[in-house]
């Protein structure tokens, strides 16, 4: 009678865990140089717009002219100074992700490796930007409202205020805050999932990140809707229509050719095959040069609909339940891709295809 052998008990394949906290530290080491230079820019939009008040020179005091007292409401030039410096952020860390996505030149004098780690630092220090924008309005409103209130209703308010979508209930800042923290609300999530990317699965992680364009759609909405200093229509205005082209033309060149080689649109996806997908990138292609054609014109004639001097600026015409059901609609569309995902990659088994160099590209 032959031996029972002994059952395998050499370990499988090792298992990646969900958080990625390698790559984490690594970002968090090269955000120290990033975040202060993202503070040192905050700090001199800030005396910029401190000398512009002093001097009365600011387009601010035409629509609020109580905020003429500089020293005494400090606290919301810092809150203007972080909205300009975190959309000035989100501009570098858009731009190098399609930058990143694209297929790169063949002279291109950085690594991809580096545009990539570059992409996820200011995508962190933007979303710190972005919250140091709201806190600073929340301790205005707190200062501001010091003597009217108790301690716990006043926080209350100012709590919901600021940090609450939809509870800012005056003026324009009913839309621009609710525009503003949707943003927020949704950057934190599409941005920093990239560290737990293994255990959603890496595909899933790539389709969703794509949205993050939105929230950089979201957050010049935001300024060019609520920032006093570009309230009307102007040279301010026009320099950040002009800062959105690079962006609108590297989008375009992102969709034509894709780091990706399975995303790029050949003459066979519109005769063969999945015919209905390659309808849907050229849709996509031809909108986004649309989308350029348009940026072009509001920039060269300076006109983009924004408020006019001497004129009544008339009621909003995006309301905030117009808001909440654009966004109804975004996370129904991102839900429905997420499923899609899933049920693919359950229909394609355990075992996926070799990972590509590409794989982690948004």
């Amino acid at each position: 009678m032959r031996p029972t052998p002994a059952p395998d008990r050499s370990p499988g394949p090792a298992r990646r865990p969900r958080l990625d906290r390698r790559t984490l530290r690594s970002d968090l080491r090269h955000l120290l140089f990033d975040s202060s230079a993202a503070l040192v820019a905050t700090a001199v939009i800030f005396v910029v717009l401190y000398v512009r008040i002093e001097g009365g020179t600011s387009q601010t005091l035409e629509v609020m002219p109580f905020l003429a007292d500089a020293r005494r409401y400090w606290l919301y030039w810092a809150c203007q100074a972080f909205g300009w410096s975190a959309l000035l952020w989100a501009w570098i860390t858009v731009m190098l992700g399609l930058v990143r996505a694209t297929r790169p030149p063949a002279s291109l004098p950085v690594p991809l490796s580096r545009l990539e780690r570059w992409h996820r630092v200011t995508s962190i220090t933007t979303i710190g930007l972005m919250f140091g924008h709201a806190l600073a309005f929340f301790l205005e409103l707190l200062r501001e409202n010091a003597d009217g209130l108790g301690a716990l209703p006043l926080l209350f308010s100012a709590f919901v205020d600021v940090f609450v979508p939809g509870g800012y209930s005056s003026g324009t800042g009913q839309v621009a805050i609710l525009l503003g923290l949707i943003a927020l609300y949704l950057a934190i999530p599409l941005s920093l999932s990239f560290y737990v990317r293994a255990w959603t699965g890496s595909r899933l992680w790539r389709v969703l990140h794509r949205f993050v364009i939105v929230v950089y759609v979201l957050s010049v909405w935001h300024t060019l809707l609520y920032g006093t200093n570009v309230w009307f229509d102007g040279a301010f205005r026009t320099v950040v229509w002009a800062l959105q082209l690079p962006v609108a033309l590297l989008f375009l060149a992102r969709l034509l050719t894709p780091l990706r080689a399975d995303e790029r649109l050949t003459r066979a996806d519109l005769v063969r095959g999945r015919v209905t997908g390659g309808l849907v990138r050229l849709c996509g292609r031809m909108l986004a040069a649309a989308g350029v054609v348009v940026l072009l014109l509001v920039t060269v004639t300076g006109r983009d609909g924004g408020r006019t001097r001497g004129e009544p600026s008339g009621d909003l015409l995006v309301t905030q339940p117009l808001v909440w059901g654009g966004l109804a609609v975004l996370l129904t569309v991102m839900g429905a891709v997420a499923l899609a995902v899933r049920a693919s990659e359950r229909d394609s088994g355990p075992a996926g295809p070799r990972r590509r160099p590409e794989e982690d590209t948004p």
